[in-house]
């Protein structure tokens, strides 16, 4: 028989509690807010390993050869990106409570921590990794493992070397043609006309972006290939249909985390701007230059973002035929 779980013990209190120590304590020196900026940063660093659980979890089941648009799963991986986005929520009001303190507050003790920094937050470069992030499109990728141990970059390292989840919604995109091989052809020369004639006059003349997303002459840079962003914009257009709910709810929850790591890098940007102004950071960073930068280059799911480019009024759209229509789930 088991023995009975005590909540201090099944939480190991003993060691988190005693976690934290101030090099202020050390040298002797009053700092009373060194004690918050650590909590707050183990916090980020405990829901980073949440974030890490999530993902990897959805990994999983992404990698399966074939997933069923109607199964518990499917249902398992929009439920656990909503996760993922409730999380980052508390990510973003975690700097309300760092806020509290004041620059000459963070003064007092700021000094002791060099060389450490947030940059130094392996956990979190691991992640962006696991969500999609290619090295290539990285700001400052030349020096972004520099101030890691070796162990710490082997994972990162890994990380970009493994099935991203970006990558796996690829695949899993392709795997969804909605219209059989010949009608697939002849809706998109009709939606690509529908789409033309919702553009304003100066845009009509100029449809090489359409092709360039959806045709022959998609760049290879991109990780979306032409027949996923195919899928995906039937996806959003067509998303009242029973059987496209929950892959729409899947792909506007990769929207909301980028839309929420988007919103954790500016307000952790305008912080450390009120903070040291325009001081490097402890890292060596240039402190808010560095991280702005990063804030508008580090869009995992941009090529899904810049698919609600090419939506039309849904008045618009292609009537679909009726055995489509009974796939999609609206006919018995």
């Amino acid at each position: 028989m088991a023995s009975e779980v005590n909540y201090h013990d099944y939480l190991q209190l003993e060691k988190i509690l005693n976690a934290q120590h101030p090099e202020s304590d050390k040298l002797s020196i009053a700092a009373h807010d060194e004690m918050l900026f650590i909590v707050i940063h183990q916090a980020y660093e405990l829901w980073f390993k949440q974030l890490h659980y999530e993902a990897d979890s959805i990994v999983a089941i992404m990698s399966k050869p074939a997933l069923n648009d109607n199964s518990p799963e499917l249902q398992t991986v929009v439920h656990r990106i909503s996760r993922i986005v409730t999380i980052l929520r508390v990510l973003v009001h975690q700097i309300d409570i760092m806020e509290t303190m004041t620059p000459m507050d963070f003064l007092d003790f700021r000094d002791m921590l060099r060389p450490a920094s947030g940059f130094q937050s392996w956990q979190f470069k691991e992640l962006e990794a696991k969500l999609g992030l290619k090295f290539e499109a990285r700001h400052g990728k030349e020096y972004y493992t520099a101030q890691l141990c070796p162990a710490h970059v082997d994972i990162i390292k890994q990380a970009e070397n493994s099935q991203s989840l970006l990558q796996l919604v690829n695949s899993w995109l392709e795997r969804m043609p909605f219209l059989k091989e010949g009608a697939d052809e002849t809706f998109w020369n009709n939606y690509k006309e529908s789409y033309r004639s919702s553009l304003a006059e100066a845009e009509k003349n100029n449809l090489s972006g359409f092709d360039e997303i959806f045709g022959s002459t998609a760049s290879k840079d991109n990780t979306l290939s032409p027949a996923a962003c195919r899928a995906a914009l039937f996806i959003m257009l067509y998303r009242g249909y029973p059987l496209l709910q929950l892959p729409f709810q899947l792909l506007n929850g990769l929207l909301e985390i980028d839309e929420q790591l988007s919103s954790w890098r500016y307000r952790h940007m305008n912080m450390v701007h009120r903070m040291i102004g325009t001081r490097i950071g402890t890292g060596g960073s240039t402190g808010k230059d560095y991280l702005k930068a990063a804030a508008d280059k580090h869009y995992i799911f941009r090529e899904i973002a810049q698919l609600n480019s090419f939506l039309i009024e849904r008045r618009k759209l292609p009537a679909l035929n009726h055995e489509t229509e009974k796939r999609l789930g609206f006919v018995s």
